[in-house]
């Protein structure tokens, strides 16, 4: 911070600059320079593309009448999505946040959501939570509920999706198994032992990446997905029948695929879901994207030394309104919503602290809409090793709970836990919220609960009650 500071202070004193992308983003107000901007803005694009290749194996689950998306026209599109939004809060805020396709929504979406919904009504729901956004941003209400959440439990919710995220990873690379038994109902591989190569690839491209993050490399994600994937090509021309990939007629550049462009569906069957379950669908999107971006906000901001002492930065209403058009974007693309990403702080080490860094890596987003056929290329087992990574970077936000008071230990343990077990994100933040509230007030602190939680565990009540509800009122 004080490195921040020194810089700022130097910045400050130089002469102004003529320049227009300086006098538009304050480069030299900030501390910064067009060169620090530049290299900024493509060492965020470096962590952040594995993106393009993770996001279309997340949403590659059959939706409830056995579609997929085709994992081409996701890429294209979350690279698309990315690269406009990236942009557009670059230009709007001056703010060195990029977006992409938020993980943990999309993996709500692919996990809990579609079982009920096709892909084209679930992106539509997207839309509708992106809408909701927005008008909370623009009313001022969004900084509001956040301000009257516990800390606590804004944590709990980031671990919680963590610990899931990284549950899919082991599960999607075979690590773990479903025995069929009531107990226990999950095992190591097959019969407590490793024995597919595919899940050794997981397990060497995991430490890969692993050590790679250890040691500070920058891209350390990208690269471990790369290398990961040349090794298991290595290990498939050696022998074939372990892994079984295709080989021939790989391509590397094409033009994008722009069909999942536009293809949302706001005509709901509502003989396969109920208007209970789909408030509440919409609900979990709302609070999911409505904490993991303001956090994220926040805590790029402090990093970057734009924050003041409460944690505001410059021109928040307009970057929670962006925000929230980010998920407006992100399902009119069939790309899930889109959000600030936390491996911006790569630029921002590097030195970025204005918009410009956005729009370097905006550009660079859009022209890897050119290089989709590469995620093709990429086994799942690989990428679900990034997964698991990702959970674990997630998971270390709960260094800053303070668990020795029970009334918070048990709604982060309920929050954390849940989520994974039962694979979904909202039952994870409904055990948290309604166990915060019922715990509280049996402890004599109910002064301290917000009458906004209330509210919202209320709301959870109701979702968990809602097969006997939807059968009483015939939904």
């Amino acid at each position: 911070m004080n490195s921040t500071t020194s810089r700022a202070s130097r910045g400050a004193a130089a002469p102004a600059s003529t320049s227009f992308l300086d006098r538009y983003f304050d480069i030299t107000g900030r501390g910064s320079t067009l060169g620090t901007e530049i290299r900024g803005g493509i060492v965020t694009f470096v962590t952040m593309a594995y993106i393009v290749i993770l996001n279309p194996i997340i949403l590659s689950t059959p939706d409830v009448d056995g579609v997929t998306l085709p994992g081409t026209a996701v890429a294209t599109s979350t690279a698309l999505t990315a690269g406009v939004m990236t942009i557009l809060f670059g230009l709007v805020t001056r703010l060195p946040f990029a977006f992409a396709a938020g993980l943990g929504i999309n993996a709500f979406l692919a996990f809990s959501v579609v079982g009920q919904v096709t892909w084209g009504e679930a992106m539509a729901l997207v839309v509708i939570n992106g809408l909701i956004i927005v008008l909370l941003a623009a009313t001022g209400l969004r900084k509001m509920i956040f301000d009257a959440v516990p800390v606590q439990l804004k944590l709990a919710i980031t671990v919680g999706i963590g610990l899931f995220i990284a549950f899919i990873g082991f599960v999607n690379a075979g690590f773990v198994t479903a025995t069929g038994n009531a107990s226990p109902p999950l095992d190591l591989g097959v019969g407590g032992s490793i024995t597919t190569i595919s899940t050794v690839m997981f397990v060497v491209t995991l430490f890969l990446s692993g050590i790679l993050m250890a040691l500070r490399v920058k891209g350390a994600l990208l690269i471990g997905l790369v290398g990961g994937t040349v090794i298991s090509y290595i290990v498939n021309a050696i022998w074939p029948t372990a892994l079984g990939l295709e080989v021939s007629g790989l391509e590397i550049v094409a033009l994008p695929n722009f069909e999942l462009v536009g293809k949302i569906d706001f005509g709901f069957d509502w003989a396969k879901i109920g208007i209970v379950s789909v408030v509440m669908i919409v609900f979990t999107l709302v609070f999911s994207n409505f904490f993991d971006a303001m956090g994220t906000m926040t805590g790029l901001a402090k990093e970057s030394g734009l924050a003041n002492d409460k944690g505001d930065f410059p021109r928040i209403k307009s970057a929670l309104i962006v925000e929230g058009v980010g998920a407006i974007a992100g399902g009119a693309t069939s790309s899930s919503s889109a959000t600030v990403f936390v491996e911006s702080g790569s630029g921002i080490g590097e030195g970025a602290r204005t918009g410009l860094a956005n729009v370097v890596t905006g550009v660079l987003f859009l022209l890897a809409m050119f290089f989709t056929p590469l995620t093709s290329i990429v086994p799942g087992y690989v990428a679900a090793a990034a997964l698991v990574l990702v959970g674990a970077l997630m998971l270390a936000q709960i260094k800053n709970i303070d668990l020795s008071d029970f009334s918070v230990l048990l709604p982060v343990f309920l929050t954390a836990t849940v989520m994974p077990l039962t694979y979904s994100i909202a039952n994870g933040i409904g055990a948290g919220f309604i166990s915060w509230v019922v715990v509280n007030v049996f402890a004599r602190k109910a002064k301290q609960v917000h009458w906004l939680l209330w509210v919202v565990a209320a709301g959870f009540v109701i979702y968990f009650a809602r097969g006997p509800i939807e059968a009483l009122i015939g939904a």
